[in-house]
């Protein structure tokens, strides 16, 4: 069966596009004009505001923006935030503290920019400026006031150098690109990418980030650069692996996730991303990972599969509905199972950390390669889902034979597992069935050319379908989350121990069992039960010592 081509989400693009100012963007507008005229006598002197950045791109794109960079054509953010702090108090028109920013390279933070907040919105203003580079860092060697067309020269995209004029109200574009790209839906550096990327490697990502969120399409030029071996080599040498993680991470969680994929896959630059690993862990790798392209396998058949729920694919066998019920309820699913998906190479695969014990390499990868904590549960959540899927392709085959006597226990147990369903790794037993049938279906797949095994995948989908449905008619749906039905404290009561210990982890573990199959138990029947089970020799407890009799003394 042949996917189709994953096509691309583009943005609608107005006809024609203009800026429509809120009212709250049109009194800070006139606030900065009137500020500039109030202190600057001269007209040919006086400075000139613009908002600059991603501001005007949405704008012309009709969506809201909140993110408004002020760029001064002559004056220092701080000391013009602070005189027009002070005008605009004069003026009856209150202002949030000034904060400095201080020069942050590793968060792209290259000047001093000053911040702060008026009618409810952040602004930041900063000096336009020239940048020049050394060979070995992304960090600029050289910074100085420079004219709009070197500010926006040094920009990632012709449709990020555009500049907004608050005092003649119009769109200003220097590159004389950006507007022409904007409407073509074109991804294009206002200078040559090499030379570009060279400078900052981080514009690569950038590029593929916008490509995605927006729909649009890479030039050829930019293809051609991002593959050359020496930019390659740059990305991984001069940016901090923080800024790479940070926008791979907004790649996933943007509009089309596997739009990203695709990308990093035909710009050979996967390695580059997620290969980036002190070289003293990769000798106690259990092997080598798979192939890139199981990670574009993997990512297809999580799209596809998220997607035919919406609308059938190609005949595409339709999947279960409960299998989604973590992605309706929590926002951060979708893309860290993208993430997984894309980590599909390290599957299997183990290191050694510093104690001398063997760990998911997956783990290793986000940690150090990709730098992401636990945010979204990727650190602490996409590990377990690898497990997970293990222990899930070898159970589901035969749901039976999960508990001896019992399939509702066995299929409730499976489901409770920690690496299955642990809410406190945003793990839903959902999802981790999701990630499972994805790698399950991975080995039957080509990601060349977008063909997946019809046939088997439809027995392996009908497989975990049918899982589903007794799932369903078993009323298990929610048995992660089930509670006991007995706390601690009754336990022990119950049983007349002296007090909680090892043996109280395995009399709850008999509870759940006992609660699995008996839904309709009540407290007072698994009281009985426990009673029994404690006179019959089934539980061992250490008994409660009975105080002494005392003896009365008598004279």
């Amino acid at each position: 069966m042949a996917f189709r081509k994953n096509p691309t989400k583009k943005i609608p693009i107005p006809s024609e596009m203009s800026v429509q100012l809120s009212d709250v963007e049109d009194r800070i507008c006139k606030l900065l004009d009137n500020y500039v005229k109030h202190a600057q006598d001269d007209p040919s002197s006086r400075t000139v505001c613009r908002i600059a950045g991603g501001w005007p791109r949405d704008k012309l794109l009709g969506s809201q923006s909140n993110d408004i960079d002020i760029a001064l054509d002559n004056s220092m953010g701080l000391a013009f935030a602070e005189g027009l702090a002070s005008y605009a108090s004069e003026n009856g028109v209150e202002t949030g503290t000034i904060s400095k920013i201080a020069q942050n390279p590793d968060q792209s933070k290259h000047l001093e920019t000053a911040t702060f907040k008026v009618f409810g919105l952040d602004i930041d203003l900063v000096n336009l400026r020239s940048e020049e580079y050394a060979s070995d860092s992304r960090i600029p060697t050289g910074i100085s006031f420079g004219t709009p067309l070197q500010d926006a020269l040094r920009r990632d995209l012709t449709i990020n150098a555009l500049f907004y004029n608050v005092h003649s109200r119009e769109i200003e574009d220097f590159t004389g690109q950006g507007l022409k790209d904007l409407r073509s839906g074109i991804i294009r550096t206002p200078l040559p990418p090499r030379e570009t990327f060279l400078d900052d490697p981080l514009r690569v990502l950038r590029c593929i980030r916008f490509a995605s969120r927006l729909g649009f399409e890479i030039v050829p030029e930019i293809d051609e650069a991002a593959r050359d071996p020496i930019v390659q080599k740059a990305l991984v040498a001069k940016v901090a692996r923080e800024r790479v993680g940070d926008e791979l991470s907004k790649m996933l969680k943007g509009r089309d996730p596997l739009r990203s994929i695709e990308l990093i896959h035909s710009l050979c630059l996967y390695d580059s991303i997620y290969f980036v690993i002190p070289e003293d862990f990769i000798s106690t790798s259990s092997g080598k990972p798979a192939l890139p392209c199981t990670a574009l396998a993997a990512a297809s058949i999580l799209h596809h599969l998220l997607e035919n729920r919406k609308q059938s694919l190609n005949n595409f066998p339709t999947l279960h509905p409960l299998f989604y019920q973590a992605l309706d309820s929590d926002s951060t699913c979708s893309s860290r199972l993208y993430l997984a998906a894309s980590l599909t190479p390290y599957k299997g695969l183990t290191y050694r950390d510093k104690k001398k014990k063997d760990q998911p390499f997956v783990d290793l990868v986000i940690r150090d390669s990709l730098k992401l904590g636990t945010q979204s549960h990727f650190l602490d959540g996409i590990p377990l889902l690898f497990t997970a899927a293990n222990i899930i392709a070898g159970s589901i085959v035969q749901p039976a034979k999960l508990h001896p006597t019992s399939k509702r226990v066995g299929i409730g147990l499976l489901l409770r597992e920690k690496s299955v369903h642990n809410s406190a790794t945003g793990s839903h037993w959902t999802s981790s069935f999701l990630f499972s049938l994805v790698q399950e279906l991975v080995d039957y797949y080509d990601p060349e050319h977008g063909v997946l095994n019809y046939e088997q995948a439809s027995h392996i989908i009908e497989k975990y379908n049918n899982f589903a449905q007794e799932v369903e008619d078993m009323k298990l749906q929610e048995v992660g989350e089930m509670g006991y039905i007995l706390d601690g404290h009754e336990t022990v009561a119950t049983l007349e121990a002296k007090s909680p210990g090892p043996w109280l982890g395995e009399v709850r573990n008999k509870l759940i069992e006992w609660q699995l199959e008996h839904p309709e138990g009540t407290k007072n029947d698994c009281i009985d039960w426990l009673k029994d089970q404690r006179r019959q020799g089934h539980i061992q407890v250490e008994e409660a010592k009975k105080p002494a009799n005392k003896r009365v003394r008598t004279k």
